[in-house]
C-alpha cells in the first residue's frame, strides 16, 4: 500500500465513521456464503475508493472478518487485502483507468501453483450508497446518486447525503486454489476472473437498484400504443358509441389510476421511519431463506413475490425486509380501496400499483392492466401480489384467486426476456392489529372502508407486537413449471393474443395450489401461536405455568426431531425464554394461587387466540391426528393409524394446503410415531401404541395434541352426518344445513373458532370429498352418499368428543 493511500485512509477514517452507517448483507457470511474466517481473504471491490474501503472496514469489524486495510502475507510475500477492478475516474473524464489487477491475480495463481497448502479466498464485495435507480432524463439529483465509478468530488456529496444508506453486499468466496487448478495459463485465468467479476458487479447493482425508472411519457406510449390496448379501445368506441379520442382518454385514465410512481427518496425515508417503528413495536424481525432471492437476482431472474396476507402491515414489512436483504423493492399490487388521499399517493410513490376487485365486463380496463403488468416484467421490475386476494380473517390460508397468476403466465407467453421465478412468502406475527375487526366481520359485521381515520387509529394503537416473521419459500421457476405440466406451451406464443389456451386454467390452478402449499411449508413456529394452540386445546382454556412450559417444550422438541419441512423455522430459544417472551406480549391473563401461576386468555378474548393458532395448525395436522386416534381408542396399532391417515390426509391436504404427497405423508407419520415414542408422548405395549401414563409429565402435552384437531374433525362429522341422514342432497342445501348445525354445536359446546361454521371452509371440505370420490353425483347434480363415505364417517365419529357424536346422531335437521 502506497504512503498516499495510508494517509488518505487515516485522514478520512473519522469523518467516514461519523457519517457512514454500514449495513452488511448478509449478516451471517459463514453459513450463507461459505466464507472461512480461518483462511486468508482478499476483498475484491469494483472501484478504487477510499470511502468504500473504509465503509468495508466498518462492516468487517462488525462481522469479525479480516480488516481490508491491513497487509496480507502469503508465502512470505506481502499483498494488499483489498483489490479493485477500476480506478476512480478523474473529475472531467468519465472513463476509469484499469488498476492492473490482472497482473496481481496472475501472480497469486502462480504462487498457488508453487505452494500446495495455500488457499486464498477472493471475496467480491459490492459497496452501494443509496439505492437510486437510473433515470431516463438526468437531473440535479444525479449529483448525489451512486453510480458504477464516481469521481472523488461526486463521492464527497454521495457520502455526505447517503452515508446512512450504505450497503456492503458480500458474495460467495472464490477459491484461488480452485482457480489456479483450471486449465490454461495463469494470465488467462486471471483475465477470466476479472471479466466474470465485472459482470457479477453489474448484476449486483441491478438487483439492488432495479432498472431505469419509467418516464411517464414512455409508460403511456408503451401501454396505449400496444396492439391489445388499441384493439380494446376500438371495441370500447364501437360498443359504447363514443369517439376514438374518448376511448383513448378513458384508457389514459385507467393508466393513471393503476400505475405506480416509484420514488427512491420515499423508500429511503420510509426505511428510516419504519426502522424506528419496528424498534418500537417489534422485539425483532426474523427472516428465513433470504439467500434464495439473492441467488435468483444474481442469475438474472424476474422475481414475483407471492406472500400470504395477514395484515395491512404486510405491505410495509415485506418491502422493508426485501430492501434490507439487498434487493430492489418490488412494485406492489394493492387493492383500489387503499387509493385514498393522502395514503394512496404515498403508497404509489413507494411502488404500489392499484387494481380493482373485479375486472368483469370491462375489456378496456383488463387490457390496460395486463399491458402494464407485462411492461413491468419486460422492464425488469420485481413485482409483489397477494394470491389470496385479501387479508385472511381466520389466520389460515384462503383459497387463492388466480387472476394475477394467470396474467403472469400470459405475459410469459407474449415473451418476457428473462426467466421468471415466483417466490412464495410466509408472513407471520405474534400480534396482528386487525384481529378484533376480523372476528367482528366473521360474525357478520360489515367491513369498514379504509380511511385516514383508520390509519391514524392504527398508528395510535401501535404497541408491543412481539416478533414478526418473513420466510421465503422455495421458488417456482415458471419455465420449468410449464415444461413439466404443459410441454407444448411455447407453441402458443404465436397464437392469437386474445385467445386463451385450453391448458391455461388447469395449469394456473395447479400453480396456485403449489404457491399456497409452499407458503405453508415455510411456516414460522412462534411462542404466541404455540401458547394459543395449547390453551385452546385445554378443556377450560386454562393451564398451569408448568403445564404450559412443558407442552411448549415438548412440541418444539417434536418439530426439531421430525421437521415439518426443510423450510419451516422453529424458535431457537430455551423453553423458559420462549415462554417469558410470549407472556410479555400482554395477551394472557396470569393469576397466582397457593400452588403457582395459572395462564388463560384475557376475559372474552379466547376467540382472538384462534387467529394465531390457525397460523400453525397445519403443522399439527398429522401429529394431532395420530394422538386423537390413540386417545379415542385408548390405544391402537401403527397400522390402524396409517390406515386412518391414508383416508383423511387428502381431505386435510386440500383444506390446510399441506405439501406432502400421500406416500410422503404416510412416511412422515411413521417418523412421527417413532419421535413421539422417543419423547415420551406415546408408549408402546406389544403392537399397541398407548397414551403416556397419567403420572408422566408428558401426559398433558399428549392430551393437548389429541385435542388440537378436534374442531376440524367435528366439522367433518357434521357434513358427513347430514349426508348420511339425507343420502341425496343438493350442494347448496348441504352447505346451508352444515353451517346451521355447526353454529348450534359452537353454541352448545363453547367452541371459540369462527371458522368452525365458516361457509368457505365447509365448501372446501365438500369439494375435497367430491374430488376424492367419496361422494357420487346424481343426474340433477345433487350429491349422493356412498358406501365408502360411510366408512369414513365411522372413522371420524370415533375421533370426536362422545357427547358431540351423540348430539349429532339425535339432532333433527331442517332445510
Amino acid at each position: 500500500m502506497s504512503w498516499m493511500r495510508k494517509v488518505l485512509l487515516s485522514v478520512f477514517h473519522y469523518p467516514v465513521k461519523l457519517l457512514v452507517k454500514a449495513h452488511s448483507i448478509p449478516v451471517n457470511v459463514e453459513t450463507e456464503l461459505g466464507i472461512d474466517k480461518g483462511k486468508p481473504i482478499v476483498y475484491l471491490l469494483p472501484t478504487n475508493s477510499v470511502t468504500d474501503q473504509l465503509a468495508l472496514k466498518m462492516s468487517t469489524q462488525a462481522l469479525g472478518l479480516p480488516v481490508p486495510t491491513d497487509t496480507l502475507t502469503l508465502a512470505g510475500r506481502e499483498y494488499p487485502s483489498t483489490l479493485f477492478l477500476r480506478k476512480t475516474p478523474p473529475i472531467f473524464r468519465s472513463a476509469a483507468k484499469d488498476t492492473g489487477i490482472e497482473d496481481v491475480f496472475t501472480d497469486l495463481f502462480h504462487l498457488h501453483r508453487d505452494h500446495e497448502n495455500l488457499d486464498l479466498q477472493v471475496v467480491p464485495v459490492f459497496v452501494s450508497w443509496g439505492r437510486a435507480p437510473g433515470k431516463g432524463k438526468p437531473g440535479l439529483s444525479d449529483l448525489i446518486a451512486d453510480n458504477a465509478a464516481a469521481s472523488w468530488l461526486r463521492k464527497l456529496f454521495i457520502v455526505l447525503f447517503l452515508g446512512r444508506d450504505n450497503f456492503i453486499s458480500y458474495s460467495k468466496a472464490v477459491s484461488a486454489r480452485a482457480m489456479s487448478n483450471q486449465h490454461g495459463s495463469d494470465q488467462r485465468i486471471a483475465h477470466k476472473l476479472v471479466r466474470v467479476a465485472s459482470t457479477h458487479f453489474q448484476r449486483k447493482r441491478q438487483s439492488m437498484t432495479g432498472p431505469t425508472l419509467l418516464e411517464r411519457q414512455e409508460l403511456n406510449n408503451s401501454v396505449l400504443g400496444s396492439d391489445a390496448v388499441r384493439r380494446a379501445m376500438a371495441e370500447e368506441s364501437r360498443s359504447k358509441k363514443i369517439s376514438h379520442e374518448q376511448a383513448k382518454e378513458r384508457a389514459q385514465s385507467y393508466v393513471t389510476e393503476i400505475a405506480a410512481d416509484y420514488r427512491e427518496g420515499l423508500i429511503r425515508f420510509g426505511d428510516r421511519l419504519l426502522t424506528r417503528i419496528w424498534n418500537k413495536i417489534y422485539n425483532g424481525i426474523s427472516v428465513g431463506h433470504a439467500e434464495r432471492i439473492r441467488e435468483l437476482a444474481a442469475n438474472g431472474h424476474e422475481i414475483v413475490y407471492v406472500p400470504c396476507h395477514r395484515s395491512h402491515m404486510d405491505y410495509l414489512l415485506l418491502t422493508y425486509v426485501i430492501y434490507h436483504e439487498g434487493m430492489v423493492t418490488p412494485h406492489i399490487a394493492a387493492g383500489i380501496n387503499l387509493n385514498f388521499w393522502p395514503v394512496g399517493k404515498i403508497f404509489r410513490r413507494g411502488g404500489a400499483f392499484f387494481l380493482r376487485r373485479s375486472f368483469a365486463g370491462n375489456k378496456l380496463y383488463t387490457a390496460v392492466f395486463r399491458e402494464y403488468l407485462e411492461l413491468l416484467f419486460n422492464k425488469g421490475y420485481s413485482v409483489k401480489y397477494y394470491p389470496e386476494g385479501g387479508r385472511s380473517r381466520t389466520g389460515r390460508l384462503i383459497p387463492p384467486k388466480t387472476g394475477m397468476l394467470a396474467m403472469t403466465i400470459q405475459a410469459m407467453l407474449k415473451g418476457v426476456n428473462r426467466p421468471v421465478s415466483i417466490v412464495p412468502v410466509y408472513i407471520g406475527y405474534e400480534n396482528v392489529m386487525e384481529v378484533k375487526s376480523y372476528l367482528n366481520e366473521l360474525k357478520g359485521s360489515k367491513k369498514k372502508k379504509e380511511s385516514n381515520w383508520q390509519v391514524f387509529s392504527a398508528i395510535r394503537k401501535l404497541k408491543n407486537y412481539g416478533h414478526g416473521y418473513v420466510n421465503f419459500g422455495e421458488p417456482i421457476q415458471l419455465n420449468q413449471f410449464l415444461e413439466s405440466h404443459v410441454p407444448n406451451w411455447r407453441d402458443c406464443r404465436n397464437a392469437e393474443p386474445e385467445k386463451k389456451p385450453a391448458w391455461l386454467t388447469p395449469a394456473v390452478n395447479e400453480l396456485a395450489n403449489n404457491v399456497m402449499t409452499r407458503i405453508n411449508r415455510a411456516a414460522a413456529l412462534n411462542g404466541m401461536a404455540l401458547s394459543s394452540l395449547c390453551l385452546l386445546s385445554s378443556k377450560t382454556h386454562t393451564m398451569s405455568e408448568a403445564e404450559l412450559k412443558q407442552s411448549m417444550g415438548d412440541f418444539v422438541a417434536l418439530f426439531n426431531t421430525v421437521p415439518f419441512s426443510d423450510d419451516a423455522t422453529i424458535p431457537d430459544l430455551s423453553v423458559d425464554d420462549l415462554y417469558a417472551e410470549t407472556m410479555k406480549l400482554g395477551r394472557f391473563d396470569i393469576k397466582e394461587d397457593d400452588y403457582g401461576r395459572l395462564i388463560s386468555p384475557q376475559p372474552k378474548s379466547a376467540i382472538y387466540l384462534t387467529y394465531y393458532r390457525n397460523n400453525i395448525l397445519h403443522l399439527f395436522a398429522l401429529p394431532g391426528l395420530i394422538m386423537a386416534c390413540v386417545f379415542a381408542h385408548k390405544g391402537t396399532s401403527k397400522n390402524a393409524i396409517l390406515q386412518l391417515i391414508a383416508a383423511l390426509y387428502p381431505l386435510l391436504q386440500r383444506e390446510l394446503f399441506l405439501h406432502l404427497s400421500q406416500d410422503e405423508a404416510l412416511s412422515h407419520t411413521d417418523a412421527l410415531v417413532t419421535a413421539l415414542l422417543d419423547l415420551g408422548l406415546l408408549r408402546q405395549k406389544g403392537d399397541d401404541l398407548l397414551p403416556p401414563g397419567a403420572q408422566q409429565k408428558q401426559f398433558h402435552s399428549a392430551w393437548l395434541l389429541s385435542r388440537c384437531m378436534q374442531e376440524t374433525l367435528q366439522r367433518y362429522a357434521v357434513v358427513l352426518t347430514i349426508l348420511d341422514r339425507e343420502k341425496t342432497i343438493s350442494r347448496s342445501t348441504l352447505e346451508r344445513t352444515s353451517k346451521q348445525v355447526a353454529e348450534r354445536l359452537s353454541t352448545l359446546y363453547g367452541l371459540s373458532s369462527p371458522e368452525f361454521y365458516d361457509k368457505n371452509v365447509l365448501s372446501s371440505f365438500i369439494s375435497a370429498l367430491k374430488d376424492n370420490h367419496w361422494l357420487d353425483s346424481a343426474e340433477d347434480g345433487s350429491l349422493k352418499y356412498s358406501e365408502e363415505c360411510e366408512g369414513l364417517r365411522e372413522d371420524v365419529m370415533a375421533l370426536i368428543w362422545p357427547e358431540m357424536a351423540q348430539h349429532l346422531e339425535n339432532v333433527a335437521f331442517h332445510h
